[in-house]
């Protein structure tokens, strides 16, 4: 696996503006990005552009504002806690016959604070993965899922986000079509919208939870990332609570 850029071990780092393309293409299979190891950092107005592990959440918290990302394949990943924000995600066209998914995360334990918030966000398939599903035989549109558990205590939250209705019905997807994280993981959604956003046919694990707002408060910038005590002096824009 190789990376584009890499964002070392440190406090406070800002990126603004910035473009980040890893093209390798989808044939290259693992093609990260960007990696991001540093605490209390932040991206704002940036592109993340990939396939295969675009953006690697790696450690620590962090913050997205208005982003770009771009992917096929578990393309939002790592271990580290974060919120993205205001941010269109974008899936591409994978190879033929790969189906996509968006997140998958790295706890690998139920008492590390880690995982993927994704609030009032964008999921929308590039005009790519549309002209193809639209072009495809009923039955052989390229599937797409909100994520899979890559470690057994993998979480994930989706919130307040429009979801366009190229989103599977189930939601989720297994990883390597085992009962893995399935029961253990927290794959949780809150009050989005969109074609893609119902769950009356969700997956039934005990992994995944439809949760109110009491409970989505707990993945908000100001409580999952303490970000009312370091996002003031960026001077990004971020909303503390729930939209």
């Amino acid at each position: 696996m190789t990376s584009c850029v890499a964002v070392l071990a440190g406090q406070g780092f800002l990126g603004a503006n910035l473009t980040v393309v890893n093209t390798a293409g989808p044939n290259k299979s693992q093609a990260v990005a960007l990696r991001n190891s540093a605490d209390y950092s932040t991206f704002y107005s940036c592109s993340f552009e990939g396939y295969q592990d675009t953006l690697y959440i790696h450690t620590h918290r962090q913050f997205y504002r208005d982003c770009d990302i771009y992917g096929t394949i578990d393309y939002i990943f790592g271990n580290g806690s974060a919120v993205l924000q205001n941010c269109n995600i974008y899936v591409r066209k994978p190879l033929t016959g790969q189906f996509t998914v968006i997140t998958t995360h790295g706890r690998t334990d139920r008492n590390q604070n880690t995982g993927i918030s994704i609030q009032n966000c964008n999921i929308l398939p590039t005009p790519d993965l549309a002209t193809s599903n639209a072009r495809a035989l009923e039955g052989r549109e390229t599937k797409t899922y909100l994520g899979r558990p890559w470690r057994d205590y993998c979480r994930v939250i989706f919130m307040e986000c429009f979801m366009d209705e190229f989103i599977d019905p189930a939601g989720w997807h297994r990883w390597n079509d085992s009962d893995f994280g399935t029961r253990n993981s927290y794959l949780a959604e809150f009050d989005n919208w969109g074609g893609g956003s119902y769950t009356t046919k969700r997956v039934t694990w005990p992994a995944f939870h439809l949760i109110n707002a009491v409970e989505a408060q707990d993945f908000t910038v100001s409580r999952f990332i303490n970000g009312d005590l370091w996002l003031p002096q960026t001077r990004v824009p971020y909303t503390a609570g729930l939209v």
